[in-house]
């Protein structure tokens, strides 16, 4: 539809040009014409003054001359009266020239009329087709819409000529020597300006008069009375008197600010006493289980704290909104208002709208977050089944169930993380995603031996080299495992001293489980006891096969037996071996063991020989000769 509103306006347009050449053209002829018509008329004008001229030389002529030249004098009249003749017909055709060239005038005048309304009138046919689609600019003065303009006025644009005009009027108003009823309008040919004291406000063109569909001083004298009424409306709101009302709302909204903040600060003073007086009768210590959390005191100092922060809060609010309002109050800050408005307001409302937007994404976690919550919660009771050996599967350990569990339960919820994430608020967000990346990698390098200790705690948990409260046998550390973590194992010595080890070192490490052997088959305590040759081995067997059976702790099956370990230089080794099914009293029972070899060994007259004793047997039996040579 524009585009044939467009094709239309350049036809005519270059049919305007046409015809507008072709006047320039017959004006120019016109003007040719009427030059030389009004030579012709200055000639005819001067004809009978060089007539009567003529005629007093002739008569001069003739007074000179007296009869002599009589003749020649008749002649020389009637020659003069022919002439005469003529400059008359010459005048009566130069002033039938002169009406025609009048004619001509009001002719061209008619067609320049006639030129001029076509012109207006195609005009009005373009600007009624762009009527549908050209938008106005209003001119806004104090919210006020006064018109719209909807023309080019010289360079500038509708949107141009608006903000000239309303930064003109806006400056008019606020002065305090302003006189409304002065502004003016000054007409020229093809546009009216509406002026005051000498400055254009706004300019009327024709083409504003055919948007309007009124005469262009019609329109001016429109313009001309909203801007007299807009420029009352800006003195009244700028003017001396009521710049005197703003100042008294000033010491007015000062003024109650400061009885509000006495009154909030009264108010904190009494609540604080109140509280102080029924603390005994209403406030009761919280306990958790034996722990006293919450005490009496504990909690009247928190109240006293959260009603001071609420006063501090409560007196914030009221300043911010007395700084609002005084600053609204005056015309030159209320911009300035509204703008410190905005910057309470527009977080509040971002924020605002941001909750409304989320709601389905919360709904969304929640449903992820109880499906996965309640997965946990089966897997939880499965291995508590397991645990407890109610439910038994082949191949699955009890003591896996809550490692396994764990373990589950961790990756249960960092699935749900993954999950969840999208819906996260500023998720997609390239600061969001450059911390969570700057996170992981400072996870990824800070914690190599971490994650290095956790996985080895994994499969030691599922190698199962030993249990909870089983006794080990770690490098040269003998003591029971008392817990174990993910990242470390902690053991209890026999000095009852706490050992903690990382668990990537107990990867790397022998370990000799007592207490496992000690529950399947017997854990077997042995010790080397060195005799002479001179005692039957029978003997010895039997006496130290007594001595274990007769030890507390000792296992009556399997019997226990006897080896001979090897030949010495005047010895014999043996070597005890004794079952025991508790790990946790070895050194107890292998020094009951001990006692009562000694004790049966005693008793049958045998000495229990070791390298060392006989070495130094023998050298006091080297000596003895040289005593008795003494």
């Amino acid at each position: 539809m524009k585009q044939v509103y467009i094709s239309n306006y350049e036809t005519k347009k270059k049919i305007a040009r046409q015809a507008c050449n072709d006047r320039q053209s017959a004006i120019g002829g016109s003007i040719l014409r009427s030059l030389f018509s009004v030579l012709l008329f200055f000639l005819f004008s001067a004809a009978p003054a060089l007539f009567a001229q003529g005629q007093r030389d002739v008569k001069d002529s003739l007074l000179v001359d007296h009869g002599s030249k009589s003749s020649d004098s008749l002649n020389l009249a009637s020659s003069s009266d022919s002439a005469f003749l003529n400059w008359q017909e010459q005048l009566k055709e130069s002033k039938l020239n002169e009406m025609n060239l009048r004619m001509e005038i009001e002719q061209l005048k008619l067609a320049n009329y006639a030129t001029d309304s076509l012109k207006l009138a195609e005009q009005k046919i373009l600007i009624d087709s762009l009527r549908s689609v050209t938008v106005g600019i209003p001119l806004v003065i104090e919210g006020d819409t006064l018109f719209y303009v909807y023309t080019n006025k010289g360079g500038l644009s509708p949107a141009g000529r608006v903000t000239q005009a309303e930064e003109i009027i806006n400056r008019l108003g606020k002065e305090y020597e302003l006189k409304p009823d002065s502004v003016s309008l000054l007409a020229e040919d093809t546009f009216t300006d509406v002026v005051y004291n000498g400055k254009v406000i706004i300019s009327v063109t024709d083409k504003d008069a055919v948007w309007m569909n009124i005469s262009r001083g019609e329109l001016a004298g429109q313009y001309r009375s909203k801007i007299i009424a807009a420029l009352e409306t800006v003195k009244q709101k700028y003017g001396l008197s009521q710049l005197i009302k703003n100042i008294l709302y000033l010491i007015l909204v000062i003024l109650i600010q400061y009885v509000l903040i006495r009154f909030t600060n009264h108010f904190y003073r009494k609540l604080k006493t109140k509280i102080d007086n029924i603390k005994n009768r209403y406030i009761k210590p919280v306990f958790i289980k034996n722990y006293e959390f919450l005490s009496t005191e504990k909690q009247e100092k928190l109240l006293f704290l959260l009603l001071n922060i609420f006063r501090y809060v409560f007196i914030f609010i009221q300043l911010i909104f007395s700084i609002l309002i005084i600053f609204s109050i005056f015309p030159q800050t209320e911009t300035l208002a509204m703008q410190l408005f905005s910057y309470i307001l527009n977080p509040l409302k971002k924020i605002g709208i941001s909750i409304v937007k989320y709601i389905p994404n919360v709904f969304t976690i929640i449903i992820i977050w109880l499906i996965i919550r309640y997965v946990v919660k089966g897997i939880g009771y499965l291995a508590n089944e397991i645990a407890n050996e109610r439910l038994k599967i082949t191949g699955f350990y009890p003591d896996w169930a809550k490692p396994t569990y764990n373990l589950v339960r961790f990756l249960l919820y960092a699935f749900m993380i993954v999950i969840i994430y999208p819906y996260l608020p500023n998720a997609q967000s390239h600061i969001f995603q450059g911390i969570s990346v700057f996170i992981g990698l400072i996870v990824s390098f800070g914690s190599s031996s971490a994650i290095g200790n956790l996985v080895a705690g994994m499969i030691i948990t599922y190698m199962r080299p030993f249990k909870l409260k089983d006794r080990i046998k770690f490098n040269d550390i003998i003591g029971n495992v008392i817990e174990k973590t993910p990242i470390v194992t902690r053991i209890l010595t026999l000095k009852n001293e706490i050992v903690t080890i990382p668990n990537n070192t107990i990867m790397n490490s022998q370990i000799t489980n007592l207490s496992e052997s000690a529950r399947t088959k017997g854990l077997i305590l042995h010790m080397d006891i060195a005799c002479g040759y001179d005692t039957p081995w029978r003997q010895v067997h039997q006496l130290l096969i007594d001595a274990a059976e007769a030890t507390d702790g000792v296992m009556p099956e399997p019997h226990p037996f006897v080896l001979e370990q090897s030949f010495g230089d005047s010895n014999m080794v043996y070597q005890i071996n004794a079952y025991i099914n508790d790990a946790d009293r070895l050194i107890k029972i292998g020094s009951d063991l001990r006692q009562n070899i000694q004790d049966r060994f005693k008793e049958a007259g045998i000495s229990i020989l070791s390298p060392h004793y006989y070495v130094n047997l023998q050298q006091n039996l080297q000596k003895a000769p040289d005593i008795k040579t003494e």
